[in-house]
């Protein structure tokens, strides 16, 4: 599995420490919370709220460097579309992956 970085989040910062301190705290505030939806879905099996929560993970997956896994999160919404949990547990490691790396930025 690919490690999260912070290399987009430097080059877009462009060497501005206070603009990227932004963007990490706004990772830090909105990534559980957006987990902790994706997880109320699943356990309700609202796949299609999942869904909507995993594309919306998305670009939290993006901006950690996560190349690979955005194409395994677009397939696991995808899945959960068509009322199929194929790829979760894949999904749930990426997600606790990425929970783990920002706790400690």
């Amino acid at each position: 599995m690919e490690t999260p970085n912070l290399n987009y989040i430097n080059e877009l910062s462009g060497g501005d420490t206070s603009f990227k301190s932004k963007i990490i705290s706004i990772l830090k505030k909105e990534l559980p919370t957006e987990i902790a939806l994706y997880q109320n879905q699943m356990q309700k099996e609202a796949y299609l709220e999942a869904a909507q929560a995993v594309h919306k993970l998305k670009h939290k997956i993006s901006i950690l460097g996560l190349e690979k896994s955005y194409y395994l999160a677009s397939d696991y919404e995808n899945n959960l579309n068509d009322n199929s949990v194929a790829l979760k547990n894949d999904f749930e490691s990426l997600l606790k992956l990425m929970q783990e790396y920002v706790l400690h930025l």
